[in-house]
């Protein structure tokens, strides 16, 4: 008998203890004006990682090009190369993020901040190899 397979709605596959992870995270959007970045700007200096959008529609700044991926649309960012992305609707966006288990540490530990100053999270990007622009 076969099992099923994970729900990934909202779910991670994968762990630390991974070569790769896959979350499917959701934005609500985001009202007109500037955008309201879903990380701050920033890249890891050995770690690729993409985006792939299944509803709604994503901006990725990759170095100095802003790309939108609307539903079925994906980008990748190459490591040592500055990056961000934002939700530009005020509708919600549901996408997979793919990345290292090294990036997954760092948002985790970064959701586990009591204390989210500048230089508390510079020195956390550069526990995980990665650096905040």
């Amino acid at each position: 008998m076969s099992k099923p397979a994970t729900l990934l709605a909202g779910n991670v596959i994968g762990s630390r203890d991974s070569n790769f992870v896959v979350a499917e995270w959701r934005d609500a959007g985001s009202p007109s004006g500037p955008p309201r970045l879903i990380a701050p700007l920033h890249l890891h200096h050995l770690d690729d990682e993409a985006w792939y959008v299944l509803e709604g529609k994503l901006i990725v700044r990759v170095g100095d090009d802003d790309i939108e991926c609307s539903s079925g649309s994906a980008v990748m960012v190459p490591r040592d190369t500055p990056h961000t992305y934002w939700n530009p609707d005020p509708t919600p966006v549901r996408y997979l993020l793919v990345m290292t288990a090294k990036i997954y540490g760092l948002i985790q530990e970064i959701h586990r901040m009591s204390e989210r100053s500048r230089p508390a999270l510079q020195e956390l990007f550069r526990k995980h190899d990665s650096e905040l622009l």
